[in-house]
């Protein structure tokens, strides 16, 4: 399995390309509307057929290129059920399995900072969303967001892979590209070293961050994959 990181400086988002290197089957997770086409240009120069469009979430600081890529390139646009999303081809939830070529991406339900964030889990990696971060994780203030829900999808799922296993995050804000699950499990500033929920809620509690600039137009664009006016 093949992995290309891309970047959006706007908004510090990461944006993956998977594709298994026989049948040149491709995945898409987390595009940017602005980015759609450079994204769609980069597909075409390797090489590869779109299956996928795989969405963490239901962002609140960008709007989605899934549905103008699909539009574009093809492919089934994925979401977890919980998003309610209308314009989906897949309404996801933990279990399932989708395939690119023989290599299965298993998803990993990890509600806390929505209560519809997926990871990705294939082979040695995973794609962590808002959920799990670089030394960090997602707010949970919003979008039925929840502390004890992320604290659970941390140390009860995602702490539970492998400690090998590469974290490739939705953003990053401090210069990170990718982790370990190792690493987060000793390091993470909010859950590392086995910090109890009572301190990692205290933690999240005191955050008080200010709203996302584009949470206005970014939720109700998501909600339409990111096909706007």
């Amino acid at each position: 399995m093949k992995i290309r990181q891309l970047f959006d400086y706007d908004t510090w988002t990461y944006t993956y390309i998977l594709w298994d290197k026989t049948t040149l089957e491709a995945a898409i997770i987390d595009s940017v509307l602005e980015n759609a086409q450079r994204d769609a240009n980069h597909l075409k120069e390797l090489g590869v057929a779109v299956k996928y469009l795989l969405e963490t979430h239901i962002h609140a600081d960008h709007i989605t290129g899934a549905g103008k890529l699909r539009n574009q390139v093809g492919g089934q646009l994925v979401v977890h059920k919980n998003s309610g999303s209308e314009c989906a081809d897949i309404l996801a939830e933990e279990g399932d399995i989708f395939y690119l070529g023989g290599h299965p991406i298993n998803v990993i339900h990890t509600p806390g900072h929505t209560n519809n964030d997926i990871s990705y889990h294939i082979e040695g990696a995973v794609f962590t969303g808002d959920t799990l971060l670089v030394r960090d994780c997602g707010r949970t203030d919003f979008q039925l967001g929840s502390n004890q829900a992320m604290y659970a999808s941390l140390t009860q799922k995602l702490f539970t892979l492998p400690e090998e296993t590469l974290v490739f995050p939705a953003h990053d804000y401090k210069g990170f590209s990718q982790s370990t699950i190792g690493e987060e499990k000793q390091f993470n500033l909010r859950v590392g070293q086995g910090k109890s929920y009572e301190g990692f809620a205290t933690i999240m509690d005191g955050l008080n961050l200010p709203n996302p600039k584009r949470i206005d137009i970014s939720v109700p664009g998501n909600l339409k994959c990111g096909l706007i006016d």
